[in-house]
């Protein structure tokens, strides 16, 4: 794995971070690919119960693709008459799957701007923590391009299909505050305690019944798109995988000695 992305597993929590703090973070390719695969590492380790995904530095989370590497390539596409975004299926569609499908909750820890696909990869977590200075942008518009790694899924889904158009169309930083108001963050912290909140937090959930959070995360895809008799059977299902678990068992026993249930994430 490149250098430009840090991987790090401990008690079940895999850390990943961007580490580009000199280009904020930009995701050139191979930066791309390393992410890709840490993501999809995470994904399939069953070592692994949660993830946290953040940047290196304090100015950016990461502000998407890399303009100055992506110049070069859009000039020799233009010479060859080749597609010069074919990253959106090879780098950007799996690495945005995997956080989206992964059977175990991700976090992102929102350390300064998010930009354009960085943007897109914290929408498609399950938390978001942002620090105090940070913020979110679009950016896409702005250099006539339309949305990418899952934007036009996720962000209807978090602020309404009015607003959504609205930022896609009209690319404007959402400083920390606004985006908690509007539904893009779950908590805003002061930027001196970001780390410590934002690995609390994913902790937390790293020591939890990752069965019943895998399938959690099953139901609310499923039923964002279904209708209501199918999602009823989607939970029926799903609830059937996670009562079969050790640590629904391990959960009932503790509730009737009220006691804390101690996870195996099994």
């Amino acid at each position: 794995m490149a250098d430009t992305v840090l991987y790090e597993l401990t008690d079940g929590l895999a850390t990943v971070t961007i580490n580009r703090p000199e280009a904020m973070n930009a995701l050139d390719t191979a930066t791309k690919v390393a992410l890709r695969d840490a993501m999809l590492t995470a994904k399939e380790d069953t070592a692994v119960r949660a993830v946290l995904l953040t940047g290196a530095g304090d100015r950016a989370f990461c502000v998407g693709q890399d303009l100055k590497e992506h110049l070069g390539t859009l000039a020799a596409a233009r010479e060859s008459g080749e597609n010069s975004l074919s990253t959106v299926r090879e780098h950007y569609n799996p690495l945005t799957t995997a956080i989206a499908t992964m059977r175990k909750p991700v976090v992102a820890a929102v350390n300064g701007v998010a930009a354009g696909a960085g943007a897109g990869l914290a929408w498609a977590c399950d938390f978001r923590i942002l620090a105090d200075h940070s913020g979110f942008n679009t950016s896409f518009a702005g250099v006539a391009l339309t949305a990418d790694s899952g934007a036009s899924w996720t962000l209807p889904r978090l602020v309404g299909q009015a607003k959504a158009t609205e930022l896609l169309m009209f690319p404007q930083t959402v400083p920390a505050a606004e985006a908690l108001a509007l539904g893009l963050a779950h908590r805003v912290v002061p930027a001196a305690e970001l780390a410590a909140t934002a690995l609390a937090f994913a902790r937390t959930l790293a020591a939890g019944p990752t069965v019943a959070y895998g399938a959690i995360k099953e139901s609310l895809a499923f039923g964002a798109s279904h209708s209501l008799v199918e999602t009823l059977e989607k939970e029926d299902e799903l609830q059937t995988l996670a009562g079969a678990s050790a640590d629904h068992w391990i959960a009932v026993q503790a509730f009737i000695a009220k006691e804390k249930p101690k996870y195996l994430g099994e």
